[in-house]
């Protein structure tokens, strides 16, 4: 799911025209923690989530969707 969040929020950014830079000012989270966030490293919550859906002006359940042709895993 981390992959999942992090390509989507890549995507998701940089059709929005907005490197991880300005998101870090305008959401108040580090470069460092976008970079992560992106590389599927990073657990974000949901709180997180919603904060960094408003930036790129998405919704939360835009950062959680599974492209079409990804195959999932069930535990």
């Amino acid at each position: 799911m981390r992959e999942i969040v992090g390509r989507n929020f890549a995507r998701l950014r940089r059709e929005r025209g907005l490197t991880q830079e300005q998101v870090a000012e305008r959401s108040g989270f580090s470069q460092q923690y976008i970079s992560g966030l992106e590389r599927g490293r990073r657990n974000p919550t949901i709180v997180s989530l919603y904060e960094l859906s408003e930036v790129v002006g998405a919704s939360a359940a835009d950062m959680l969707a599974v492209p079409e042709g990804l195959p999932t895993r069930r535990r």
